[in-house]
């Protein structure tokens, strides 16, 4: 028998007694032992914090994400290996590709996601802060790793994705983690921890593995850690309330119960497409993972004339469905996790059953194909009808973590929103409709109460990724009963991973500290244009201050007819009465092109291409006579791993170089005598940022 092992302190350690005993969920044979007695937890904390946090600390984003994609392919060739084991864990092929090849997606995700965040240790969050009339002192917030170590306790349900999902998170933001899974099926968690450390990919320290029980883990958690849990609402209100979490105030992300509901909208009719897309989406989350989602459908909510059309539909759906081992062909469902999950789910049943009745399902009368239905942990799909929902709430309350649902009627979208709320808060809800007053009457009256919301037609289902599905660039996670927490969400969930600080000083220092230029900062001027330098010769803060046109009522005149554009405020003066305009105005994208035409240095160089626009705001008028400049500003250096193919299929490697246009008022007698010179003092008329792609100086 396998006896599984912990990877502690830069080792493989076996528990120091026998442990607890594994079994396959559809055979019912033992099939491994796993311990983790005799680990210290303290020097796995400390080792985390000592040795993988700073070497994760001292990558950036860019390296970071970088690795991810590294150990993403490396699991993905190894996809196979875990594909044998998760039919242990009861789960279909379909099953284990949401849990292998799903984990596996988010850490590409996560990967693709370093493109969002600057090539530095660290980054910086949200808009600039004016705090002084003159622009000499400004805030900005700063974003650096925490110190500290991740731990994660997960459920039994998704042993790949649910590690995978949130270390994807926490290494992007460079720190490390310490995983515990639910025993139950540890042994897979095991499997992909050992390639992932066996790939050399993360440095060591990112990542180690408790197998058996974690009991005294929490003993030593500090400020800067995180700790995160899925599972129960019972178990989780325990830990959050540890003595240790409260002491530190150690930030605490909980996933837990969510009694998850599907709606029918009122305008659905058994002849639309949008009838089937629900019966389909209902029985979908029912059967997949044997009902063991955190996600997966437990209130079906119909209007009450469509009660009887909905019943007998999910009946006819359920019926094909094939209940057995995963690997015989034809089985659509398998079993639960194992049997104190089943002997679990009936007592809730039993529980439920005192306040409703069971219209489709028996425990004692279901087939099972290529399995003895009485060793493995097979159960039948259950539905309950609750005629009076308002009035017998056990459905509410109490979750059966299985293949277990019921359908409840409603006579009003005010009455469905109201039995969606009384799950006390949920992952996720959906509303499948045609009818876009109704989704959107749902969608803004139940949101306080769920964490995502699918809005389900025709237009979208082919695509769509289901009720059940969390993102990686959406949150996951949702209030109250679901236990208040939010995890993944794109750049949301890296932000739980670091120590958000504001900072406060003048626009030069804030630019210094950020590498990321600050209007207002002093600029450093070079007798060499910046379109003449590669991107590794660029420096943040680099200007150049451009010769000065003035503009012309014919440069009106010819942009209005070159472009199209002949709105009245630029040709036709005698309709300024009650605007803004003294008389007829330039084009604000005249004004941004001649800009260009001012900073551009024409001839081949570096600069390969402009391939965009940030941010563009025009702030003050310009009329014929007035004269405008250019304060041309290197703002921000991107790395790009992704070389440009040219023309003749030669990969030219690039970075990116966000530049500042500031468009000034270069009018005035003072303005023009500071033409060429630092410090222009011209008032800003029109501000963009604009992205271009310059080669760098070394084609390996």
């Amino acid at each position: 028998m396998n006896t599984l092992n912990n990877y502690a302190y830069g080792q493989w350690i076996a528990g120091a007694d026998k442990g607890q005993e594994l079994f396959n969920a559809i055979t019912g044979e033992a099939i491994a032992v796993t311990s983790s007695k005799g680990l210290d937890f303290a020097n796995m904390c400390h080792y985390a914090r000592t040795v993988g946090g700073p070497k994760l600390r001292k990558m950036t984003f860019q390296e970071r994400g970088l690795m991810l994609k590294a150990l993403a392919t490396h699991l993905l060739s190894k996809k196979e290996d875990f594909y044998k084991l998760s039919w242990a864990t009861g789960a279909t092929r379909i099953d284990s590709w949401v849990d292998i090849e799903g984990g596996i997606g988010n850490l590409f995700s996560y990967a693709s996601l370093r493109r969002q965040f600057p090539n530095e240790t660290f980054c910086y969050d949200g808009d600039v802060a004016r705090l002084s009339k003159n622009n000499t002192f400004i805030g900005h917030h700063i974003c650096v790793p925490k110190e500290g170590v991740a731990i994660h306790i997960n459920a039994f349900n998704f042993p790949v994705w649910g590690m995978l999902e949130k270390v994807a998170v926490n290494w992007l933001a460079g720190v490390p983690a310490i995983v515990k899974p639910a025993t139950v099926t540890s042994f897979l968690t095991e499997a992909v921890v050992k390639e992932i450390i066996a790939s050399n990919i993360l440095p060591e320290g990112s990542l180690q593995l408790i197998c058996g029980s974690a009991n005294g883990l929490l003993d030593h958690v500090m400020n800067q850690d995180v700790v995160t849990f899925t599972g129960s609402a019972s178990t989780g209100k325990m830990l959050k309330s540890h003595p240790r979490i409260l002491a530190e105030s150690v930030h605490f992300n909980m996933e837990a119960d969510s009694l998850n509901c599907c709606v029918l909208g009122t305008d659905v009719s058994t002849t639309m497409p949008e009838f089937d897309i629900f019966i389909k989406e209902v029985t979908r989350e029912i059967t997949t993972k044997a009902g063991q989602k955190c996600t997966a459908i437990r209130r079906i909510i119909v209007p009450e004339n469509m009660v009887e059309d909905v019943h007998i539909a999910l009946g006819k759906r359920l019926a094909q469905n094939i209940i057995g081992d995963p690997n015989v062909e034809g089985v659509r469902m398998g079993s639960l996790a194992g049997q104190a999950q089943l002997k679990e789910v009936k007592e809730r049943v039993e529980q439920l059953s005192k306040s409703q009745k069971i219209i489709i399902g028996d425990f004692e009368k279901f087939e099972v194909k290529g399995a003895d239905k009485n060793k493995g942990a097979f159960m039948p799909p259950i539905i309950f009808l609750n005629e009076k929902p308002f009035t017998n709430t056990d459905c509410h309350n109490i979750e059966a973590f299985g293949p277990v649902s019921t359908i409840m009627p409603y006579k009003t979208i005010d009455e469905a929103i109201e039995l969606s709320k009384m799950g006390k808060g949920s992952l996720v809800s959906s509303i499948v409709t045609s009818d876009a007053k109704i989704a959107r009457m749902y969608t803004i009256g139940a949101a306080c109460m769920h964490g995502r919301i699918l809005v389900l037609n025709s237009e979208c289902a082919k695509e769509s990724t289901g009720h059940g599905s969390p993102m990686p660039m959406l949150v996951h996670g949702g209030p109250g009963r679901a236990g208040g927490g939010e995890e993944m969400g794109g750049k949301r969930g890296v932000f739980h991973y670091l120590q958000r600080t504001a900072i406060q000083g003048s626009p030069s220092m804030i630019t210094s500290i950020l590498n990321n230029y600050q209007h207002g900062a002093k600029y450093l001027i070079k007798d060499v244009h910046p379109f003449r330098q590669y991107f590794e010769d660029l420096e943040v803060g680099e200007t150049l201050i451009t010769k000065t046109h003035t503009v012309s009522e014919d440069d009106i005149v010819n942009f209005a007819n070159l472009s199209g554009d002949k709105f009245y405020a630029h040709l036709d003066a005698a309709s300024l009465e009650g605007t803004i305009f003294k008389r007829t105005v330039a084009h604000g994208y005249f004004i941004l092109s001649r800009a260009a035409g001012l900073f551009v240095d024409p001839p081949k160089g570096p600069v390969l291409l402009n391939y965009g626009i940030d941010e563009c705001r025009f702030t003050k008028p310009i009329y014929p006579g007035m004269t405008i400049g250019v304060r041309f500003t290197c703002k921000e250096r991107i790395e790009n791993d992704k070389p440009l193919t040219a023309a003749n299929k030669e990969e030219v490697k690039v970075g990116i170089v966000k530049w500042m246009v500031d468009i000034y008022d270069a009018s005035s007698d003072e303005a023009r005598a500071k033409i060429g010179v630092e410090g222009t003092t011209g008032e800003t008329v029109g501000i963009a940022t604009i992205l271009t792609m310059v080669k760098k100086r070394k084609q390996d």
